[in-house]
């Protein structure tokens, strides 16, 4: 893992020769070492259709590409910082969200729509999620942002994970979400406003929830 937790708002990074990182822009604090920070205009690993996919949706995410020899610290606006290591599966993660993460995961996009039908078209327009989420797949760690910390919780076959959309942040493994509505249900027992949306989540994998219905 490439990440070492600094403290809650703070993680850094060794960069090797020969392997590329990507952060969020503006998100280096400080660095160690020769290493070199560039624009990147294609996206990640995703390439160039990928990045199309996000900028229709209005969700590019200007990112950097690190490379060299050191270590960097990476920190943004305050928020605390979860790190998540991927062994083969995906991650699906608002694209905002992303700090920085490993080169050699494969960066895509997924239309919500396909997760959920309609419903998951729902569920960007309630919870100001876009259609489109950002998709890390592969073996390395991922470094992503929250408000109030996170904690993750596994799901597993018979076992539904029930979760205010706000308060969601991602999720990884082979996971079905779908959004439905419980009359009273924000009102009694969720914490947003609004109307009572909730998001279940079935299969087996892990979601990634935060202590506060803010978005970045």
């Amino acid at each position: 893992m490439p990440f070492r937790e600094i403290n809650s708002k703070m993680v850094e990074a060794t960069v090797i020769p020969g392997q590329k990182m990507f952060s969020q822009r503006g998100a280096m604090l400080a660095y160690r070492g020769e290493v070199s920070f560039t624009p990147n205009i294609q996206g990640g690993q995703g390439g160039v259709m990928s990045m199309i996919g996000r900028r229709m949706a209005n969700e590019a995410t200007p990112l950097m590409t690190v490379e060299g020899s050191g270590t960097v610290m990476f920190g943004h606006g305050g928020h605390h910082i979860q790190v998540i290591s991927l062994t083969g599966d995906t991650l699906y993660v608002e694209a905002d969200r992303l700090l920085a993460f490993d080169g050699s995961l494969q960066q895509g996009t997924m239309f919500m729509g396909s997760q959920g039908g309609v419903m998951g078209m729902v569920r960007g327009q309630v919870t100001g999620q876009g259609l489109f989420t950002t998709t890390l797949k592969g073996h390395g760690a991922v470094a992503v942002m929250a408000h109030g910390g996170v904690i993750e919780l596994p799901i597993s076959p018979g076992r539904d994970v029930h979760v205010d959309p706000q308060a969601y942040v991602a999720h990884h493994g082979d996971v079905r979400n779908k959004l439905s509505t419980a009359l009273g249900w924000r009102d009694m027992v969720g914490r947003g406003s609004g109307e009572a949306f909730q998001l279940e989540l079935s299969g087996s994998g892990a979601v990634y929830v935060q202590a506060s219905e803010e978005k970045l």
